[in-house]
């Protein structure tokens, strides 16, 4: 990744990363997206602890996936997020896309872990 791409998304981190803040009550569902790979967890900043977690690295995911960089896996990891949540009792979190854009897979895990019931 070049430096100046770099700095740009770590701007617009910091930048949202002002104004969200996950609690207990609604956690921060925090998205990261690579090349190759895309990753979410459930993270309570008042209590400093991640409540789940979910990649296309996780044991149960890499089986399943055909490929682990497209918008499909996208849409089965928000899936799964969203039922482990549900799971726990977290029927609501707040999401942090974490500098990238809203669009592509970031957007497609939206979407797909609203589908399954998880509300933002």
């Amino acid at each position: 990744m070049s430096a100046e791409r770099f700095i740009k998304r770590t701007e617009r981190r910091r930048r949202v990363r002002r104004r969200i803040r996950g609690s207990d009550e609604r956690p921060r569902l925090s998205v990261y997206r690579s090349l190759h790979h895309i990753y979410a967890q459930v993270v309570s900043d008042a209590s400093g602890q991640t409540l789940a977690a979910v990649s296309t690295l996780s044991p149960e995911m890499r089986d399943g996936l055909k490929s682990r960089r497209d918008l499909q896996a996208a849409k089965v990891i928000g899936k799964t997020i969203a039922e482990r949540c549900l799971s726990k009792g977290i029927s609501q979190v707040i999401f942090d896309r974490n500098g990238f854009l809203y669009h592509g897979r970031v957007k497609a895990l939206a979407e797909a872990a609203r589908e399954a019931g998880l509300r933002f």
